[in-house]
Order: structure tokens, then sequence, then C-alpha cells
């Protein structure tokens, strides 16, 4: 038997702060204003109504000129605020929301699709980081998780702050906390976890019985 604290996953009765709720990864509107960088631009032109600011920043980040987008190059495009480059967990996290026709890289139409996803995550971090540290705290992620909707105990939190915070800076280097990419990669495990516990959760009473295949395929399953 698993249980969660009650009321795990459903929203709060008081204030939220923050209305939006996690972003959802089937928009597929295009989006301005992140940063890349990379070189390279495939042979084959921008397809008929592409959005010739995403094309431009497709085909830089393209640097082997394939035609898509491999982990590496995804990698070396994506910078946190303080110009750390994405956690490897979280990239492959992202090519495996994006990579739709699973051929390992990502093609110009998903391409658009995890930008969007990108830049909406980017507006849910700069709210919630109230101090402009370009890092998430422990008091700002339970602030964020709860606007979600996921009301987990303050043991849960803390686990999931020491789990995915970098580690101190010697010197140096970037501030304490949680950055971008490890607070997205956070709350996606959050939800992910929350709706498979709440497929088992009949009742909805916060108890569930699974065997130990179904536990595991829970947790392996996870982002």
């Amino acid at each position: 038997m698993y249980n969660v604290q009650p009321g795990y996953g459903a929203p709060q009765t008081h204030h939220r702060a923050y209305s939006g709720g996690p972003p959802n990864y089937s928009q597929q509107q295009p989006a301005h204003g992140h940063r890349v960088h990379g070189g390279g631009y495939p042979a084959a032109g921008p397809p008929p109504g592409a959005d010739p600011q995403l094309w431009s920043w497709f085909s830089a980040v393209d640097a082997d000129r394939s035609g898509a987008i491999s982990v590496t190059e995804l990698q070396s495009a994506l910078l946190n605020g303080n110009w750390t480059n994405f956690d490897l967990d979280t990239v492959k996290m992202l090519m495996s929301i994006f990579d739709t026709d699973r051929s390992g890289t990502i093609g110009f139409q998903e391409f658009v699709g995890l930008w969007k996803y990108i830049a909406d995550w980017q507006n849910v971090f700069r709210h919630f980081d109230r101090d402009r540290s370009g890092s998430i705290d422990g008091r700002e992620l339970s602030e964020a998780l709860r606007s979600f909707g996921y009301n987990l105990s303050p043991s849960l939190l803390t686990l999931i702050e020491h789990k995915y915070a970098s580690e101190p800076a010697v010197g140096y280097g970037p501030p304490p906390g949680i950055t971008f990419d490890r607070f997205v990669r956070a709350c996606v495990v959050v939800k992910t976890l929350t709706e498979s516990f709440q497929r088992y959760d009949t009742r909805r009473d916060g108890w569930v019985t699974f065997n130990y295949e179904q536990f595991m395929t829970i947790v392996l399953s996870a982002p």
C-alpha cells in the first residue's frame, strides 16, 4: 500500500497566485525569445508556411545540416539564465516528449512544439522566481507546485528540492537552487507520477494497491 498526503493533485481552495497550470506539451503554436547558439544550416529550405524566425533558430541549432536536431545539438543550444547548458536528463526528457516519430531526432515541426513548450515554461519560471535570482528555492518551489494543484508534504518538498537543486558553487558560479531546466523536469516528474498514482486510486482516498511490476513500471516510465 502506498499513500500520499490527502488532497494530492487537487486544486487548493485558497487563493492561487498562478492560474495557468503547468504548460501543456500538446500546444504547437510558435514562440519567440529563447536564447540559442550554434551554427550550420540544413540544405533544404523552410517548409511552406514556416515561421521565418523559428526556421532561422532551427537552422542554427542543426549544426551538422542534417535537417534534424540531435540530443547533443539540442543540449548545446539550450541555456539557463546563468548561461549553463541544460542538464542532459532534461534534454532527453524534452526529446522523448517531442520526438513524435521516434526517429531519435527533432524535425522542424517537432521543434515548433518544443520551442513553444520551453517558452511557456519560461513564463512560469519567471513568475515564481520572486527574488529574480535565476533559480527556484524551496519556498518558490512549494508555491509553484501548490498553484499547479499538488498538495505535497514538507518532507516531499524537501526531497524534491534536494534532488533537483544544483550543487553549491565554489567562488563564481550559479546561485544555489533549482535552475530553469531542472525546475521543468521536477514539475513534469511530479505531474507524471501523480497522474500514474491517480489511475490506480479509483476511490480517490489517497491509497492504492499495486504489485511490484506495476510499481516499477510507474517509476521507470517517469521522465
